[in-house]
């Protein structure tokens, strides 16, 4: 029974997050090509032999591969997942349509789209990840508000870089490092990335503004989620009594408004700390790969799991904790698909970029070898993770104790 508990908390929720995050992924190429007219042969969740396949009337192929990492839209004329003809492609395709008599087919086909067209296709991936966190951010907002803490600094920790900056308790916090803030969380979004980076901060204290500079430092902390973890600090607290939580109930307007900033807040996160991490401000051990990502989404379903009470209670609450999850990990794949690296989708993007210039594509063995190219890099980051993750964890207790 233990055996069982911990394979569902570790294993079955990190396939069904990373499992919807894909699909809506894959499904926003999809319909965008099928709103524009695309034929497409295969929709894939998976990679691999597929454990179950069917066709539909309009004949696309849905399958279910063996390996569920991952996915892909499969258009006609695509002879791989990679989609990179070159111009002597196009033309011997066009050609062989022409004299098989599909000469009507050719303008539904990907690769004889227009460049716009197919930028739409590609771009509409990213786009349905950054629309799924706004959808899941704004139903729970709508479904269950949110507890909030105003930005008012009750404690100042001696030595710390909030003292050093002159914050006084009862100062309360309206912006930091030009983001507006109105509750304590927002705080800590812009504390955390911003170790040793001097941050301008604008205080409210005896009825008037006061502009303060703090250096955030260094802090390692445990959490119930993320684990070990290093972050920016600043050293201040909230007061933490019942009366000073307020519960914010939304509208749906209000909601989907909180949802597009909440997201827009995690994308902006994002990119300032890959920044850092790019030009060397900070150490890249922080990076998650798989088993990190696992191990999260097991902490998430457990923290749901802790006080439930009964198997329906239990359910409910992990899957209220896993669909915030889901929602931030939708955003940093966006992010991600978005990179201009060759087999991502931002990598397509740069190569119309280029075709719509120079008024040609660019040569397929070019394609391939930036193709080639971008998936060593990707494995690379992958593998690179996957040792920090090693580093993080112990591999043998990784799922607390699957076999215990």
């Amino acid at each position: 029974m233990q055996f069982l508990q911990n394979v569902f908390l570790a294993v079955i929720p990190f396939l069904l997050v990373l499992g919807v995050v894909v699909t809506v992924h894959e499904l926003g190429h999809f319909l965008a090509a099928k709103a524009l007219g695309t034929k497409i042969d295969r929709f894939s969740i998976g990679f691999g032999r597929a454990i179950a396949a069917w066709t539909d009337k309009s004949g696309v192929e849905w399958r279910l591969g063996w390996a569920p990492i991952g996915g892909y839209v499969r258009f006609a004329g695509d002879d791989n997942a990679a989609s990179i003809p070159d111009a002597e492609d196009l033309k011997t395709m066009r050609r062989d349509l022409i004299e098989q008599g599909r000469g009507a087919e050719i303008s539904r086909y990907f690769h004889f789209k227009p460049i716009w067209q197919r930028a739409i296709i590609v771009a509409a991936g990213p786009i349905a990840n950054f629309l799924l966190a706004i959808a899941i951010f704004a139903s729970l907002l709508m479904a269950l508000g949110e507890w909030v803490v105003p930005a008012r600094i009750a404690v100042v920790e001696p030595n710390t870089a909030a003292a050093a900056a002159g914050f006084r308790p009862g100062d309360t916090i309206i912006s930091a490092a030009g983001r507006k803030i109105s509750r304590f969380d927002d705080i800590k979004e812009v504390v955390a990335v911003r170790a040793n980076v001097p941050t301008p901060f604008v205080v409210e204290r005896d009825g008037r503004q006061v502009t303060l500079v703090a250096t955030p430092r260094w802090r390692v902390s445990q959490d119930a989620v993320a684990g070990t973890q290093k972050l920016g600090s600043l050293g201040i607290r909230p007061a933490q009594q019942p009366s000073d939580f307020i519960q914010v109930r939304y509208n749906p307007i209000e909601a989907v408004a909180r949802g597009t900033e909440r997201t827009w807040r995690t994308l902006e996160t994002t990119i300032y700390y890959l920044g850092r991490m790019i030009t060397g401000q900070v150490h890249a051990d922080e990076l998650r790969g798989p088993l990190g990502i696992a191990t999260v989404t097991k902490n998430v379903a457990q923290l749901g799991a802790d006080g439930s009470s009964g198997p329906l209670d239990t359910v409910v609450r992990a899957s209220l904790n896993l669909l915030q999850l889901a929602a931030l990990i939708s955003v940093s794949i966006g992010f991600m698909n978005l990179l201009p690296v060759p087999v991502l989708d931002g990598g397509h993007l740069m190569f119309y970029a280029y075709e719509a210039v120079a008024r040609r594509p660019l040569a397929a063995k070019v394609q391939a070898a930036g193709y080639r190219v971008g998936l060593a890099l990707v494995l690379g980051l992958m593998l690179f993770a996957t040792w920090n993750d090693l580093q993080r964890l112990n591999v043998f207790n990784l799922f607390g104790g699957l076999f215990s």
